[in-house]
């Protein structure tokens, strides 16, 4: 074997299966690289209060980067649309949120659902959402500072429920509850007020997680690669192997063929004429 691997071909043949091992190995890293690079965490600083126009534009797709981030919007509270959406967890325990209409008006005009605080009862919310309506009209612009968060997903009261119970922030579901609010810009996602109105708790609203993970799709690859590169120097072997292989045989089958051409061409025994 060893002689056979030193044969010039098979050097070349070495140096060729360990550029593709090499080129596999390569390819493994850039793999591996990437899988790295997608689950590295991109801090933002969701904490810092920022004004609402920089963050999200009405009639849009909520992106990434602006989910549960703290802002700081004015606008007039829309008297009439306020709704309360129930089931909604406060340190664990079930209650009311008191939903008003803020229509913006420092940034581009549209509609925003404004979580305004958590009650844990229904009478105290529906006492909140009364003194809210009665209010509106003569309170002009507000500010509130909170987290906007995505609109949520409209679900559907089971049988014999309430079918006007709101069990999620659903801007779909809300402009068709708003009055007269046809054709007319809409933000697809909601503030969470950090300062509660009267009467109400202020809503936990605790700041994204920001986890990462690893792409194993990528990290599969690399290990793909890694195999290819293994068996570009085991093919290499193999090769050499049945080389000497069949070398070997060779070498039986001429000495096989000598000791017969010479048995045929031994002279007569005389003793047998």
């Amino acid at each position: 074997m060893l002689r056979m691997m030193l044969r010039p071909r098979w050097v070349l043949a070495l140096i060729a299966a360990l550029g593709i091992a090499a080129g596999f190995a390569l390819l493994a890293q850039w793999q591996v690289d990437r899988a790295v690079e997608q689950a590295t965490v991109v801090e933002r600083p969701t904490e810092e209060v920022r004004p609402f126009g920089e963050v999200v534009q009405p009639d849009g797709p909520t992106e990434q980067a602006a989910t549960g981030q703290r802002v700081a919007v004015t606008g007039e509270i829309v008297p009439g649309d306020t709704v309360l959406v129930q089931g909604r967890l406060n340190d664990g325990v079930a209650g009311w949120w008191v939903v008003a209409h803020l229509e913006v008006t420092d940034a581009a005009p549209g509609g925003l659902p404004v979580a305004l605080g958590w009650a844990a009862d229904e009478e105290t919310a529906r006492e909140v959402l009364a003194e809210v309506d009665r209010t509106a009209a003569s309170a002009g612009e507000v500010e509130v500072v909170g987290r906007f968060l995505p609109s949520e997903a409209p679900v559907a009261p089971e049988e014999g429920d309430d079918p006007q119970a709101m069990t999620t922030v659903a801007v779909a579901h809300l402009i068709n509850i708003w009055a007269d609010y046809d054709d007319r810009p809409v933000y697809f996602g909601y503030v969470t007020a950090a300062d509660p109105v009267a009467g109400l708790d202020a809503i936990d609203s605790p700041p994204p997680l920001q986890e990462s993970e690893l792409n194993w799709l990528n990290v599969f690859y690399a290990v793909e690669w890694v195999v290819f590169a293994g068996f570009a120097v085991f093919l290499w072997y193999r090769l050499v192997k049945d080389a000497v292989q069949r070398e070997r045989e060779e070498a039986e089958l001429a000495a096989e063929e000598a000791v017969t051409a010479t048995r045929g061409a031994a002279p007569a025994d005389p003793a047998r004429d």
